[in-house]
């Protein structure tokens, strides 16, 4: 391997699981530097992790997504593993995945979970992915088949381009949006999905996280996508006003009056939001696309997998000259 990895492992109270998922990782990925991040663990996650041989850091900001945006920050690689500490992904994919990624230049590899295992994947939490998920390739692009999975290996174009605004379990979301947005390629390897072990307890709260992620993927496509966003509203809004004229208009073309007011004036007010709504998809459609172009700018100006991987072979045959 002619390029550095780091495996990137997010963790709260995980003492139960972290040591065997650090020695899978550290086996799987021998040249490879494994960092897990606590985030206010309350058990001897710390220890054991460090004890198992992984570099221990902190982040005090409760939330994977704060703990994401801070590994990305500090961690220096070509390439980055990143898994949950809860020891339900398979280690032994990783090899594969950082293969694909560099060989076929990619810039986001994604394990798809498979299981038959009911209580690992259940049904309540195989349905909302598939909604999700289903939801955003409607909207941002048809690449995706695991939006919610938290195995993933990234270029380090990917990383240092990669905003993190977000502060929870909806940080997979801003992944693949980020990904689709920009037009990455991307790829996936198929990985069985564990149980959590015995004594381990699941962090995600099934309603209150699937509704912050709802939420988040409604302020991407309003950010992102802001012309159709609008143009949605502004058509809605329109066809509610002229619903309420219909009676309005009939009873003026039979007498010619309009005693109605109230809703004559209310329809009027609905249809002028729906223009004033188009306008603002209009205007913000510019800008997002300004936006988007500088994101592109600075994503290209970081080398690529590939790219890096000819330069260290050149540097190391020009060294042997």
């Amino acid at each position: 391997m002619d390029q550095s990895v780091a495996v990137l492992i997010p963790c709260y109270n995980e003492a139960v699981a972290i040591g065997k998922v650090v020695a899978d990782f550290r086996e799987a990925l021998p040249q490879a530097a494994v960092y897990v991040y606590d985030n206010n663990s309350t058990d001897n996650t710390v220890a054991v992790a460090r004890q198992a041989g992984a570099i221990v850091r902190t982040e005090t900001l409760q939330g994977k997504g704060h703990v994401v945006r801070r590994m990305f920050a500090d961690i220096e690689a070509d390439i980055y593993v990143l898994a949950d500490g809860d020891d339900t992904y398979q280690a032994s994919a990783a090899p594969e995945m950082v293969r694909m990624l560099v060989e076929n230049g990619l810039d986001m590899v994604t394990a798809v979970r498979v299981t038959e295992i009911e209580a690992a994947y259940r049904p309540g939490h195989r349905f909302g992915n598939v909604m999700l998920t289903s939801m955003v390739r409607w909207i941002f692009g048809d690449r995706i088949r695991d939006m919610l999975s938290g195995y993933r290996v990234f270029s380090r174009r990917f990383v240092k381009s990669f905003p993190a605004l977000s502060s929870g379990f909806e940080t997979e979301t801003e992944f693949t949006v980020h990904a689709l947005e920009l037009d990455m390629p991307l790829g996936h390897v198929t990985t069985a999905y564990k149980e959590r072990p015995a004594g381990s307890a699941s962090k995600l709260r099934t309603y209150s996280d699937g509704l912050r992620i709802l939420s988040a993927i409604v302020m991407l496509a309003k950010e992102l996508r802001p012309l159709p966003f609008f143009s949605l509203a502004a058509l809605a809004l329109a066809a509610f006003g002229f619903l309420l004229s219909v009676p309005v208009l009939i009873e003026f073309a039979r007498t010619g009056l309009v005693p109605r007011l109230p809703t004559a004036v209310l329809s009027v007010s609905l249809v002028g939001l729906g223009v004033l709504s188009l306008l603002c998809g209009l205007i913000l459609d510019s800008v997002a696309r300004g936006r988007k172009e500088a994101k592109r700018l600075a994503y290209l100006s970081i080398p690529g997998a590939a790219a890096r991987a000819q330069a260290v072979r050149q540097d190391r045959t020009a060294a042997a000259e």
